[in-house]
């Protein structure tokens, strides 16, 4: 009978040593409505960092594996993406605007899809923008991937 008790409580702890560690490695559990409010909420306080011309704010929202699509190629790295958008904080005004209006996440809440209108200083829409967050262990969103596209007129459109 004391044996019984000992195997169960070795395997009690021997399963306790096999989840716990896994356990503390992977994000806590949230409600994908709650998932959603956090990533939009994490992709307006980023363009927020625009309107504010916190260049430092900006590069606290970019992954350190981040990849950044532009004219020139792909900007691989926060290092990277954070030095070559640097000229968008030298004005006193924002050169430009976003604001998300699609926000999809992932069911097992690791991955985000963030898309929405670019505006121009004067609030003409310009551009759309698409960006993919990732959510770390510690519950934060970060930038891994961005890219933005040209609106164009449509063809034929009446004025």
């Amino acid at each position: 009978m004391g044996g019984a008790k000992f195997m169960n409580g070795l395997a009690a702890a021997a399963l306790a040593v096999c989840v716990v560690p896994g356990a503390a490695a992977a994000a806590p559990l949230v409600a994908h409505e709650e998932l959603v409010v956090q990533v939009r909420a994490a992709e307006t306080a980023f363009a927020a960092t625009m309107a504010a011309r916190d260049h430092a704010a900006f590069g606290g929202f970019i992954d350190d594996e981040a990849v950044f699509f532009g004219g020139r190629g792909p900007l691989r790295g926060a290092a990277a993406v954070k030095e070559a958008w640097q000229r968008f904080f030298t004005e006193p005004a924002a050169p430009f605007s976003w604001r998300p209006e699609v926000v999809e996440v992932l069911d097992s809440g690791t991955l985000a899809l963030t898309s929405g209108p670019v505006f121009d200083a004067e609030g003409k829409h310009i551009a759309d923008f698409n960006s993919i967050w990732r959510r770390g262990p510690d519950g934060r969103w970060l930038v891994v991937f961005d890219r933005g596209s040209d609106v164009c007129d449509a063809v034929g459109a009446e004025p």
